[in-house]
């Protein structure tokens, strides 16, 4: 079974990280969502989650999806904590697939992942970064990376993320399950 790893953080997208939990347990994916700290996390529009686990706990473990929400603070946090950089450089490394929606592809950017890479984003999140070939599409896929724009994206980001794991097959069936 694939195995896909949701980080979350005080002040992040909970619509974002919500629409790709559901999505992807709908498909079949094992997801973990590791907090950055532990207990409850306040999301960027009030919601409170419970991550299944910690950052710390969930690095002991493999995985084959990394996934970022976006919204803020909660994107600013996961950008300044070090464990973070170092996952999305050592998931890079081994050839898994690393996502983020909104503001989280800056996240990316700053651990050196976008440099020459095609990417997306909420507008103006990728500007203090010129090395990134910045795209409009809703979703953007260079090799393993994978990036979306926003709230408003975050199913069609999830279905591409779902597709990449378990194959179109899963993705149609789960899409047409949503009455989409």
């Amino acid at each position: 079974m694939k195995k896909a790893l949701v980080l979350f953080a005080d002040g992040s997208e909970e619509l974002e990280a919500v629409t790709v939990i559901n999505i992807l347990r709908r498909g079949g994916i094992d997801v973990t969502v590791a907090g950055l700290t532990s207990g409850p996390l306040r999301g960027s529009r009030g919601t409170v989650l419970v991550p299944d686990t910690t950052l710390d706990s969930a690095l002991a473990q493999e995985y084959d999806l990394i996934v970022l929400p976006g919204g803020l603070p909660g994107a600013d946090h996961l950008r300044d904590d070090a464990r973070v950089a170092g996952l999305l450089r050592k998931m890079r490394d081994a050839g898994r697939y690393v996502s983020a929606i909104c503001a989280a592809p800056s996240v990316l950017a700053q651990a050196g992942l976008l440099d020459g890479k095609r990417a997306t984003c909420y507008p103006g999140a990728l500007d203090d970064f010129p090395a990134v070939q910045l795209q409009t599409a809703a979703v953007v896929e260079d090799g393993n990376l994978i990036t979306s724009r926003g709230p408003g994206t975050a199913m069609d980001f999830s279905l591409t993320l779902l597709e990449r794991l378990a194959g179109k097959a899963t993705r149609d069936k789960v899409e047409t399950g949503l009455v989409r």
